[in-house]
């Protein structure tokens, strides 16, 4: 018995939450999709559906299956679609992830802009500061900042990023610019969720605690009170750079910047055909940087 046989009849009864629903999608009688639907939970010896006189849903084992299932059935057409080139443009939905803050600021602005040239695709972006299972949870891409340490992914460098320490004039005017971190203490820090700042010193990673009177998670929030000039700030370039070209902030502590950090599209490795995968992370590879 193939490994295959019932998947998609299984799949397509999730999908509709009908045999009736999915027999006409697949072109088969009910009588057969119950019975490749049956053999595979025999199979698999787990019940992945519960059935009722009026309606079909999912077990928790179902749910799961259904979620692995439905993702290799559509790496499959990908694949088709790849080595047969029936498709000159992407296709399909893509599902992807990236943290909050960046994903707002500088992915979801390019994805809509990719779809907007792509009217054949589907997307679903989840964004999040928490660190998704891409593989379980069926994502085909991960937008990640920093270091990785996932290996079982293939990783491509998108851009890079850089923390700045920064004021406005108003405040260096003031209290001075401060010329090495361990002047930080005679300083009125904006400080982020974490307390820290982080640095090179002597060709070694530091982090600082640093205080003050304002702290907030929120980094619009922090550059908001840097530019009334409340504080310092060390925040990534994309949040400043725009004000410092202008010269509403004024960098302080290059000679300590860590060098930059990768910003890097993940995915696995069975998604590297997919032409829709590959379009769109060239895309954003060419726009992000």
């Amino acid at each position: 018995m193939s490994e295959w046989n019932g998947i998609s009849e299984f799949v397509a009864v999730a999908e509709t939450a009908s045999f009736t629903a999915a027999a006409k999608r697949l072109r088969l009688s009910v009588a057969q999709i119950s019975r490749q639907v049956a053999s595979l939970e025999a199979r698999l010896k787990v019940k992945l559906l519960y059935r009722t006189t009026r309606k079909v849903a999912l077990t928790e084992a179902g749910a799961v299956y259904f979620r692995h299932c439905s993702h290799a059935l559509e790496g499959l057409l990908d694949a088709e679609r790849a080595v047969s080139d029936l498709q000159a443009t992407p296709q399909g939905k893509i599902k992807l992830t990236a943290p909050i803050t960046f994903g707002e600021e500088r992915v979801m602005p390019l994805i809509n802009d990719f779809m907007a040239l792509n009217p054949q695709l589907e997307v679903e972006c989840l964004l999040s500061n928490q660190l998704v299972d891409i593989l379980a949870d069926g994502y085909d891409l991960a937008i990640r900042l920093g270091h990785l340490q996932d290996s079982s992914m293939i990783a491509r460098k998108l851009s890079a990023r850089r923390r700045h320490v920064c004021a406005a004039p108003d405040y260096i005017s003031r209290f001075g610019v401060p010329h090495t971190v361990s002047e930080l203490d005679q300083h009125e820090c904006l400080v982020g969720g974490s307390g820290y700042w982080r640095f090179m010193e002597s060709g070694k990673a530091r982090s600082i605690k640093v205080s003050g009177r304002i702290q907030c998670n929120s980094a619009y929030a922090l550059v908001d009170a840097a530019l009334k000039g409340l504080g310092l700030i060390q925040v990534p370039d994309y949040y400043v750079q725009d004000h410092i070209k202008q010269g509403r902030l004024l960098m302080a502590l290059d000679f300590y910047q860590e060098p930059e950090e990768g910003i890097w599209a993940l995915y696995p490795f069975n998604r590297q055909l997919s032409p829709k995968i590959k379009s769109l992370v060239d895309y954003l590879a060419e726009h992000m940087g």
